[in-house]
């Protein structure tokens, strides 16, 4: 993570000889004691402002679906077509420019990067809410979604820069409670405010929280803005963009456009062809826009590969699970709602406690034993049926949960704890930009393998006015749990592949010392390179 300080106060362990301390640093401390003890942050302020942003974000990306109709409604336009982009606009911009906002920000360092998140993010909020069209609404959309970028790119190595390593656990999975706190206050929250005040409003909610970020922003981020830490690389990050972007957009359009149509293969053709040609072009340049040296490294290529398997294998079931429960169910939106909420909550209230366990044992058990109860649960959810009781629905999400819980904090904190201080900002994006590309590749895959078995048909006909038979009813739900089933299976072979991934990491590196406190005038604090393998 950046190396400004950050901690209320500085240890330097025994380990450290007094070889180690430069001759500079002994000469100032003598001269300028007021510069023993350098001028930091607290780390819990610094997670309540990153609790802040992180919380705008995920509320805001599980908020507005459930009041897509209405928004439809109000513009009157169907509910397929250009309304969809009031989604995809701000997915795509976050997809996008993830890498490149991390790689910015180890340029410039992560304050005004944070605090620019903030701006931007309040701001496409409030001309969300007042937006008069719906192509305003969209442009406000995307711009919402820079500002959510500039939240989610930077948001693990402000945490993993205040605490200590042996704190970086605990801290990625307070993190984990926030996200899921957003994740599942989201829907329920959009219901309410559609329901009884207006759409407008669950855009309007953002606007205090945004303010009080910014302001606390000013206040308890110490960091000072340090440019001349290398060249932007603007071909790069065009190209990187457009990749990113023709993938997003291929993938979420998939379905709709048909998986054979010409429009998807230009979608795919152009992202291969940017791929291709960042590569050439990240070559000729002295600061390229991806650090590829970070994939080299044995552990952040692991903990990638896990992280992107796991969205791909689990995001999946906040898709599907929706259709079963109320199309094959028959059940209220208000109830499905309320039933996925068995996920975010014992995420919540089990993340903490896996980070904190990271801290202590490490992360690999816990990441190849998490994913394994995940994966665990998705064959067990492949067992639903028509006929399956409630209690048989939750406890299962349980499983689920559990398992997401255990993985997502050591995993997070062993890709964080394993870049060089220099790329935290990267291997933030990277980070980020793995769980957005999981996540678009697992509703792809999912809604194709469901909808070419049939399912999404047969959960339509369910839902049809007109009466049905005994038989076709039973021949319809026999279908689409034959379809969801199948899916799920696949779904728990990807998180198996996960698992092996987890587990070809090699030996984790814990650093010994993170920081080591300096006598300059700005009272900043170097890094130490001692490490030891666990």
């Amino acid at each position: 993570m950046p190396q400004y300080p950050i901690a209320s106060h500085t240890v330097i362990p025994s380990a450290i000889t007094e070889q180690a301390r430069e001759p500079s640093q002994e000469r100032a401390s003598k001269t300028r004691p007021q510069d023993h003890e350098p001028k930091q942050p607290n780390k819990w302020a610094v997670m309540g402002l990153v609790a802040v942003g992180v919380f705008m974000a995920t509320l805001d990306s599980s908020i507005v679906t459930i009041s897509l109709p209405t928004i439809a409604h109000t513009f009157g336009v169907p509910l397929s077509g250009a309304v969809e982009w009031v989604i995809i606009a701000y997915l795509v911009v976050v997809a996008g420019t993830l890498l490149t906002i991390g790689r910015l920000s180890d340029m410039i360092g992560r304050k005004p990067i944070w605090a620019a998140g903030l701006v931007l993010f309040t701001l496409g909020s409030t001309l969300c809410g007042a937006a008069g069209s719906l192509a305003m609404l969209i442009a406000s959309r995307a711009l919402q979604g820079l500002g959510g970028a500039l939240l989610m790119a930077i948001s693990p190595a402000l945490l993993t820069s205040a605490f200590l390593p042996t704190e970086r656990g605990r801290a990625l999975g307070f993190n984990a409670v926030v996200v899921a706190l957003g994740t599942s206050t989201g829907p329920t929250l959009g219901g309410i405010l559609t329901t009884h005040v207006s759409w407008r409003w669950i855009f309007y909610v953002n606007v205090p929280l945004g303010i009080v970020g910014v302001l606390a922003t000013l206040f308890v981020l110490k960091e000072r803005t340090s440019l001349g830490k290398g060249r932007f690389d603007p071909l790069g990050a065009g190209l990187l963009a457009t990749s990113l972007v023709a993938l997003t957009v291929g993938l979420s359009f998939g379905a709709e456009w048909g998986w054979g149509s010409p429009l998807l293969m230009t979608t795919m053709l152009v992202a291969v062809a940017a791929i291709l040609g960042l590569s050439v072009a990240e070559q000729r340049v002295a600061h390229p826009i991806i650090v590829l040296a970070l994939l080299r490294r044995r552990v952040f290529l692991s903990a990638n590969l896990s992280l992107i398997l796991s969205f791909l294998a689990l995001t999946a079931v906040n898709f599907l699970l929706p259709f079963y429960l109320e199309e094959l169910r028959g059940w209220s939106t208000e109830r499905a709602g309320l039933l996925l909420t068995a996920i975010p909550v014992t995420i919540a209230l089990l993340a903490p406690i896996s980070g904190a366990l990271a801290d202590r044992i490490g992360t690999r058990a816990l990441v190849a034993s998490g994913l394994t109860i995940a994966c665990i649960g998705l064959l067990l959810l492949a067992q639903l049926t028509a006929q399956s009781s409630l209690f048989d629905i939750v406890w299962r999400l349980v499983v689920i949960g559990a398992g997401q819980a255990l993985f997502y904090s050591p995993n997070n904190s062993a890709l964080m704890g394993d870049a060089p201080s220099e790329h935290q900002g990267s291997a933030a994006g990277f980070l980020a930009t793995s769980r957005v590309i999981g996540q678009s590749v697992s509703v792809a895959l999912a809604g194709a393998i469901f909808t070419s078995l049939g399912g999404a048909a047969a959960g339509a006909a369910l839902l049809a006015s007109h009466p049905l038979s005994p038989a076709h009813v039973s021949s319809l739900q026999h279908m689409f749990s034959h379809s969801f089933q199948v899916t799920f299976i696949v779904c728990a072979a990807v998180a198996a592949v996960g698992i092996l991934a987890s587990f070809v990491r090699g030996k984790e590196q814990r650093n010994l010392v993170k920081r080591q406190q300096t006598a300059s005038v700005e009272g900043e604090m170097a890094p130490v390179n001692d490490r030891e393998e666990i």
